[in-house]
């Protein structure tokens, strides 16, 4: 009986002792991004049956059985996956996951996850973790991600060349002065492009004629423009140098002139100048002619239980048995939250908590404590009846 006592006080300060651990780590770490708190949780152990149970009969009732508890032991230790709280800090490279998923990492040859996202550039221009881990996505082609394709490191292609696009179209907008005389000329320029990205000057001379407008290029295209109350009534084809001017915009009223070359869709070689991240994880480059498109996409990972994670240091997490296969998705899509550049993921430790929950593991531990003197005392005085 006393020796039963004896080794219930120790497996409860064992399991108190453990408690005190978990919640120790937790304060450690209050300041570690993307950090996830743990809770310990107790359960019994085996019972020793004193008494057997009996059923009610005609002329006794039933009893109840007789149990004496073992102790207690370590349940397991739960992770809490709530979301910690933002922190500004104007990094572009800086990330945070508004809502469920993780980052995809590959370190040393094996697929981690994880919510810090501490993330930067190193000298090959790939993505990685403070750590050196290599943030996963998928690779543009052309500015286009194609579907299905598996996951890789991110690289910034530094350099990066776009190539230059042939102009093929340009657009006329604005008003031409109806009170304009006869013989009056007005002279618009626009800047366009060959396909080796050479650039030329498009001019159109707009002359007042008795009925409109005539259009010309000074190399023998031209078209009229008439007007009606300064509505265009009808406009020919312009194509200057297979270039296709749409004039169906303009208009003729009195006393405004603000006809212009307003677009063209052609544009010169560029270099990369500068990268942005967008919500869904994307890695948008913008080049030296003005042109943007998507260098590669950050994937994320969703698990059916993140509670059967294991973590394995650096706040990344290993998947096991319980967790389920991770599901790769592009952020906020099929349940994956969306990506704010330049935030971080503090840790979700609640120091109020953490400290309460150390004054109830404490006083456990000394009330266990308490048990094993006491059963000492009884087994001196057990000792003593010899005497």
């Amino acid at each position: 009986m006393v020796l039963r006592a004896l080794y219930s006080g120790v497996s409860g300060l064992r399991a108190e002792g453990e408690a005190i651990g978990v919640v120790g780590d937790n304060i450690a770490n209050v300041n570690t991004v993307g950090f996830k708190s743990s809770a310990a949780q107790f359960q019994d152990s085996l019972s020793q049956l004193v008494k057997n149970s009996t059923g009610p009969r005609d002329d006794a009732g039933g009893s109840n059985p007789a149990q004496v508890g073992l102790g207690v032991q370590l349940a397991g230790i739960r992770t809490n996956f709530s979301t910690g709280a933002p922190q500004p800090t104007g990094v572009p490279t800086d990330l945070m996951i508004a809502g469920d998923g993780f980052f995809v990492v590959r370190s040393g040859g094996e697929t981690l996850y994880t919510r810090n996202g501490g993330f930067s550039f190193d000298a090959a221009g790939r993505l990685t973790t403070v750590d050196g881990s290599l943030v996963q996505g998928w690779t543009a082609e052309d500015g286009v991600i194609t579907p299905g394709q598996a996951v890789g490191d991110i690289t910034l292609p530094v350099g990066a060349v776009v190539p230059a696009v042939a102009t093929t179209t340009a657009a006329v907008t604005g008003n031409l002065p109806g009170e304009a005389a006869v013989g009056d000329e007005l002279v618009r320029d626009i800047q366009v492009y060959a396909a080796d990205g050479s650039g030329s000057t498009l001019r159109l001379t707009f002359t007042r004629t008795a009925t409109g407008w005539d259009v010309g290029d000074g190399s023998g295209a031209s078209t009229s423009l008439a007007f009606t109350d300064g509505v265009q009534t009808g406009a020919g084809a312009l194509v200057s140098g297979g270039i296709a001017v749409d004039l169906s915009a303009l208009t003729a009223y009195s006393d405004i002139s603000t006809v212009a070359i307003t677009e063209q869709n052609g544009r010169e070689a560029g270099t990369l100048t500068s990268y942005a991240l967008t919500e869904d994880g994307s890695l948008t480059g913008t080049f030296s002619n003005g042109d943007t498109r998507v260098l590669a996409r950050i994937a994320l990972a969703g698990f059916t239980n993140p509670g059967g994670l294991e973590k394995t240091g650096s706040s990344q997490f290993r998947p096991t048995a319980n967790s389920g296969a991770p599901a790769v998705g592009q952020a906020g899509e099929n349940g994956l939250g969306g990506i704010i550049s330049g935030v971080l993921e503090m840790s979700n430790v609640d120091l109020s908590q953490e400290f309460t929950n150390l004054i109830v593991a404490q006083r456990g531990f000394q009330a266990n404590a308490r048990i094993i003197t006491t059963s000492d005392e009884v087994l001196q005085e057990l000792t003593n009846l010899k005497r």
